[in-house]
C-alpha cells in the first residue's frame, strides 16, 4: 500500500511533464519583424488574442490558396483572430510582396524575416536546408502554439478548406463561453 502512495504522485508528475513537454503546447518564439510599410510587428502585441503565424513565399500557389482561406478568417472573426503572414528575405522583396498582396487582395501584414524565426519555429538544424510552404502556426492568447500546420495531403483541409476553422472555433469557445 505504502508503495502504491508513492507511485501515485510520481504518475501524476510525469503526465504533468509529459504534457508541459508536448511541442503543440509550447511558448511561441518572440519576434519583432518589418512589413512592407516598415512597420514593426512584435507577438507580444498580440498577446490576448489568437494569432495565425503563416510562413509562405509569394512564388507558391498553396500559399495563394491558403492566403484566400486567410481571408476567409478575417470575415469570420474579425479582431479575435489576427494573422500575420511571414516570408523570408532571400526568396522574397517588396516588390514581390506588393505584388503578392495586390494580386490576392491580402488586407493583413506580410513581414519579412532573414530567416531567423523560421528557424526558432521549427526548430531548424543547419544540416536541415528545405522547408515546406505554407506552414502555419495557430498560437492561444497565451502564447502558447496550440496548432502546427504544413502543407500536405493530410493537411489540405486546413490550408484549401474549413479546416482550420474547426481549430480556431474550439481554441475561442472557451472564450465565448465567459
Amino acid at each position: 500500500m505504502r508503495m502504491f502512495r508513492l507511485l501515485v504522485p510520481v504518475l501524476a508528475l510525469s503526465a504533468i511533464l509529459s504534457f508541459a513537454a508536448d511541442p503543440a503546447f509550447r511558448r511561441a518564439p518572440g519576434f519583432s519583424l518589418p512589413d512592407s510599410k516598415l512597420q514593426q510587428h512584435d507577438l507580444y502585441d498580440y498577446r490576448g488574442k489568437v494569432l495565425i503565424v503563416d510562413f509562405m513565399m509569394t512564388n507558391c500557389p498553396h500559399c495563394a490558396t491558403f492566403s484566400k482561406t486567410l481571408e476567409r478568417v478575417t470575415a469570420k472573426y474579425g479582431q479575435k483572430v489576427a494573422i500575420l503572414s511571414i516570408v523570408n528575405y532571400s526568396s522574397d522583396n517588396s516588390s514581390t510582396v506588393g505584388n503578392y498582396i495586390q494580386a490576392n487582395k491580402v488586407t493583413y501584414p506580410i513581414l519579412f524575416d532573414c530567416g531567423q524565426v523560421l528557424a526558432s519555429y521549427l526548430r531548424l538544424e543547419r544540416a536541415k536546408k528545405a522547408v515546406d510552404m505554407p506552414h502555419a502556426f495557430i498560437i492561444d492568447a497565451q502564447g502558447r502554439i496550440r496548432g502546427d500546420y504544413t502543407y500536405s495531403m493530410l493537411t489540405r483541409p486546413v490550408f484549401e478548406g474549413d479546416g482550420i476553422f474547426k481549430d480556431l472555433d474550439a481554441l475561442l469557445a472557451p472564450a465565448a463561453a465567459k
